[in-house]
């Protein structure tokens, strides 16, 4: 028997039925076609045309409940219009299906042209949206994109070690200076035509003259390498400003606004070198060294602050032992071994960046890496055998004070804001 593809029908007739009594499928299909035979006439016998292909295959879908039986029944039709409502209509005539009473009521005939002109329509404005993002740029996108085109054209090479540099690099009377070519591009990008790249952290010679005779604007990356290199450049060149990009960010990957935004916020040389910490030669500031005062007067209590770390006077002090201490202080102002050097020094390369913490047992073996965040607490949680730390970060009071209640004796930062402790403090530039 021929049968109609869903998708060839062009009309669907959906029609409801209920019945008095319990019924199979196979007995409402048979009622179907038995009580419809020979009352339309030869050419729209179901039969007929169910064998021709002209009236797709009759579901059925019935369900029994209460003694009654409902369902609906769905017939396909390729038909026209007028044959297919003749052919929905001749199913209301049936009246009874095998011993039981029914009721047939046709709910609608479904025109499935109208669900695929809007299926069409649909589709026709995704494709259009499509062509014009994508293949049709305006005016000014075009113009965009050839001036952009352009600027990254425009870098050349500056000076005896070829370095990267913008196109009015010679002429313009003040200077950007960058860290690589990446951020040289970058800045070309966004219209800015001054800006020379380092081409590593040590400063060239080139930049050092160049400095002497242009107003010099340091622009690094927001990360403590970035502070590694304004640390160089203040103490070999004549730098006037300094500016860096946000937090955890790259110059060669920040935007405009974030461009503008921190030249804007540049600060003076001068100010730098305060905030950093370091003296003219680019060295981190130390107090003088402990004389025989310090050594006879009492060790300081663990809330004392001060701003900078006096590094030569902890191990000048280290090995004295005094009757003030309590007992454990002496075995934790030992001073660091060299193989203790070594391991924490690797250690503070690894965590580079990472803010997070690194903890050791009396054999020098990891315990375990934390953020910065849960320190405080896995330290408490371990309830001693540490025996050292390395952290991405900071050493302040607060995590001072916890290393000397739990017995700690070797503690690692970036800098430190604790000058004196009955524990060991060092930062990563002492290792």
């Amino acid at each position: 028997m021929a049968k109609i593809s869903p998708v060839a029908a062009k009309y669907i007739v959906h029609s409801t039925i209920n019945i008095e009594g319990i019924v199979d499928r196979p007995d409402v299909i048979g009622a179907i076609f038995g009580q419809t035979e020979g009352l339309l006439g030869n050419d729209l016998e179901l039969r007929e045309l169910q064998r021709s292909g002209r009236i797709g295959r009759i579901e059925v879908n019935v369900s029994t409940s209460s003694g009654k039986t409902k369902g609906e029944i769905i017939i396909p039709s390729s038909l026209d219009k007028t044959e297919t409502a003749i052919i929905a209509a001749a199913l209301e005539i049936i009246q009874r299906i095998g011993p039981c009473n029914a009721k047939v009521m046709v709910d609608k005939i479904e025109d499935v042209r109208t669900s695929k002109r809007q299926f069409v329509i649909d589709r026709a404005k995704e494709l259009l949206q499509t062509l014009t993002q994508d293949t049709l740029p305006d005016s000014q996108e075009l113009a965009d994109e050839v001036s952009k085109s352009v600027r990254m054209m425009e870098v050349v090479e500056y000076g005896r070690e070829k370095l990267a540099a913008g196109p009015s690099i010679e002429e313009s009377e003040e200077i950007i200076l960058v860290e690589g070519r990446a951020d040289v591009l970058n800045l070309l990008k966004h219209g800015f035509k001054n800006a020379i790249a380092l081409n590593g952290t040590s400063c060239p010679q080139t930049i050092k003259e160049l400095t002497k005779k242009k107003t010099t604007t340091v622009f690094v990356d927001g990360d403590r390498g970035g502070d590694l290199i304004i640390r160089e450049l203040l103490s070999t060149a004549e730098v006037d400003f300094v500016c860096k990009a946000p937090d955890g960010k790259e110059v060669e990957e920040i935007t405009k606004k974030e461009i503008h935004k921190a030249l804007r916020g540049k600060i003076t040389a001068e100010q730098s070198k305060l905030d950093l910490g370091i003296d003219e030669t680019g060295a981190l500031r130390e107090p003088a060294p402990s004389t025989s005062q310090s050594i006879s007067r009492p060790l300081p209590r663990a809330t004392s602050r001060r701003p900078e770390v006096n590094n030569r006077s902890r191990f000048q002090k280290a090995p004295i032992s005094r009757s003030q201490s309590p007992p454990p202080s002496t075995a934790r102002s030992k001073p660091v071994s060299t193989e203790e050097k070594k391991v924490l020094k690797g250690t503070m390369e690894d965590l580079f960046g990472t803010r997070g913490a690194c903890i050791f047992d009396q054999s020098m073996n990891v315990l375990g890496k934390v953020p910065l965040s849960e320190l405080g607490s896995t330290i408490k949680s371990l309830n001693g055998g540490v025996y050292a730390l390395a952290l991405d970060g900071t050493v302040d009071i607060d995590l001072v004070r916890l290393a000397e209640k739990v017995g700690i004796t070797h503690v690692v930062g970036t800098a430190s804001k604790v000058s004196q402790s009955r524990i060991n403090i060092l930062t990563e530039d002492k290792l």
